[in-house]
């Protein structure tokens, strides 16, 4: 599985927010700087972040966007799926038998789904809250370790 740029960014800005969690909405023109995601992207991601529900845009000068849910409560891959879809290495496997040619009892099947059950457990073992734990501070877009 590779991760797409779509799915970086729209974590990067998550644990922005989750270090801003229960403080008020952030603008994303911070969320921009601070996490060096291009503004235009990041409106479009929000936007999906906000149809997922993850987040709440609030309109105004004092607006912007703030989780819903605490980031202890949001696991790594329920971002990832509401960004990406599927995280079957291969489509057919999500699929029922009748939509697809490919044979759904192949010598195949097992690994494709080892694969994804794995990668599954992995990505919800983790939070959005643990991935802020593990960020070093950010000031003023600057990092400082």
């Amino acid at each position: 599985m590779r991760v797409s740029t779509r799915s970086d960014y729209g974590l990067r800005a998550l644990i922005e927010l989750a270090g801003h969690f229960g403080r008020g909405p952030l603008q994303s023109s911070e969320i921009a700087l601070r996490r060096h995601i291009p503004e235009q992207y990041l409106d479009q991601l929000l936007t999906a972040l906000r149809k997922a529900g993850f987040i709440r845009s609030v309109r105004g000068p004092a607006g912007g966007h703030e989780l819903v849910r605490d980031p202890a409560q949001i696991n790594v891959r329920e971002v990832i799926e509401a960004l990406e879809g599927s995280l079957s290495p291969v489509a057919w496997l999500d699929e029922p038998p009748e939509m697809t040619d490919h044979p759904h009892h192949c010598g195949q099947r097992e690994i494709w789904e080892r694969i994804r059950d794995a990668t599954s457990a992995i990505l919800e073992s983790y939070t959005v809250a643990d991935l802020l734990e593990r960020e070093p501070t950010a000031v003023s877009g600057r990092w400082v370790i």
